[in-house]
């Protein structure tokens, strides 16, 4: 997990999550144990035993039709209680952390204006050199560095001890912190060359720099997911080859029936970190690749795996790395705009108390990560469902092309671990970027049923469905 940054970081590494899909890694990249059982009997299998509507075809006639809505219903069901309830408790509790952290970014720059120690490293910024990019290079070094520092607590709570505490994590401390310092090395690093190149064009175009700032940011997002898979994720883990056949090869066969360019599968050692399930199909170009993580090994079967590879491949296939840069871009350029009359009328009414000149002031860097972090804030429904939209299409893409629908129910609740299975409709507007295991379950269930031999199918079809 990278250090929070100032916003305009922020939105390039919400560009990079957005942009890798991740389907079985609804957050970072990490699974609890399995919430059903995977050993089933063959008599067991005959009777349904951890297959909630299943039905043998020898028994057709002696039991009820395939109905979607009781087999949703009896997969989460299958869900002990205080299982359900530890994981609603988790993903509840990341409500009010979008709130904290939109407060926290609110209150450091708030401080940082007020006290007018942002005009203070502005200051120091111009004594240590005449040349106008270094000034800002030192300026976003320094407020980068005291950013991290102030919210160092929460981020401490927040990926350190929360997720121990919800058994989602494995490192100890030590670790954890030293990938933190890589974390913040890398967005000391790309955080610095942004803020520099965004003030070259504050300085050359005052008027319009909101429109350049946009195509600025969407190349810098462009050019981070493109080197991410090559340069910077091998950074925080080990891939290798998958050896095991059994897997690599169904995985590459749906790859090769949908033409994506890969001709070898990536383990990745996620485990020493999380116990979370994760994979992706990410990268562009030459850089595309297939990778999943060692838990997803460790914990699924092979037609669970092969519903999750089916829809990161969706994610290639349906163009959602493209898509999603075009949507974030419509997202920035709106967000800049207004971003543009507000920091105006901020200047106008308390630049001189803050010591700001303009937009082209560093000085002027937590004025507009303030607002930019409200607009950010303000639109966290609307980017969720920008995500959870492509997230649902690369689903379906996923069920029809692995035709696993019992995988990715089971997936579903293994990633209800921590995703809350069950929530409400506005729930899951405002605050899932990926459909809920409710809205996952039922898709694969509607296409079981749709997919039943024709004897069964034509007996569902003559059924009403069930209240």
């Amino acid at each position: 997990m990278t250090p929070r940054p100032s916003i305009l970081i922020l939105l390039v590494v919400t560009a990079a999550i957005t942009l890798l899909p991740a389907s079985a890694q609804e957050s970072p990249p990490q699974t609890a144990p399995p919430v059903i059982s995977e050993k089933v009997s063959s008599s067991g299998r005959t009777a349904g035993v951890n297959d909630p509507g299943y039905i043998s075809t020898a028994t057709a006639e002696r039991v009820n039709p395939f109905e979607p809505t009781a087999a949703t219903q009896a997969w989460l069901d299958s869900v002990p209680r205080n299982e359900r309830e530890r994981s609603n408790a988790y993903f509840e509790g990341g409500y009010w952390l979008i709130f904290w952290n939109f407060v926290l970014t609110a209150a450091i720059s708030i401080l940082l204006l007020s006290s007018r120690f942002s005009a203070r490293l502005r200051d120091f910024s111009e004594r240590l050199t005449k040349i106008r990019n270094v000034q800002i290079a030192c300026y976003a070094i320094l407020y980068l560095l005291l950013v991290y520092a102030l919210s160092f607590p929460l981020n401490l709570y927040e990926n350190f001890f929360r997720e121990h505490h919800y058994g989602l994590a494995t490192q100890s401390f030590a670790p954890w912190f030293r990938e933190q310092l890589l974390g913040l090395a890398l967005t000391l690093t790309g955080g610095t060359l942004l803020v520099v190149v965004l003030y070259a064009v504050f300085r050359r175009a005052p008027r319009t720099w909101w429109i350049w700032g946009t195509i600025i940011m969407l190349i810098f997002s462009g050019t981070l997911v493109l080197i991410a898979p090559v340069y910077i994720e091998p950074l925080f883990n080990t891939y290798k080859p998958l050896t095991d056949s059994k897997i690599r090869d169904p995985i590459l066969a749906m790859a090769r029936a949908n033409e994506i360019p890969v001709k070898q599968v990536f383990e990745v050692d996620a485990s020493r970190q999380t116990t979370r399930v994760s994979a992706n199909v990410s990268g562009l170009l030459g850089t595309t690749r297939v990778a999943l993580n060692d838990n997803l090994l460790k914990q699924c079967t092979l037609p669970e795996i092969r519903a999750v590879m089916a829809h990161e491949m969706g994610h290639y296939v349906l163009n959602h790395g493209a898509k999603l840069l075009t949507y974030l871009g419509i997202f920035i350029l709106i967000g800049f705009a207004l971003a543009r009359i507000l920091f105006d009328a901020a200047v106008k009414r308390w630049g001189k108390k803050w010591d700001v000149r303009g937009i082209s002031d560093p000085a002027a860097l937590p004025l507009l990560a303030l607002i930019l972090s409200t607009l950010l804030f303000v639109a966290t429904p609307f980017l969720n469902t920008v995500v959870r939209i492509t997230e649902r299409e690369a689903d379906a893409f996923g069920i029809n092309t692995s035709r696993e629908p019992d995988g990715m129910a089971k997936v579903a609740l293994k990633l209800g671990t921590y995703r809350k299975l069950n929530p409400t409709p506005f729930e899951e507007f405002i605050f899932f970027d990926h459909p809920s295991g409710r809205a996952r379950i039922r898709m694969a269930m509607d296409w079981k049923a749709a997919n039943l031999p024709i004897g069964e199918s034509a007996a569902s079809e003559t059924r009403s469905p069930s209240p």
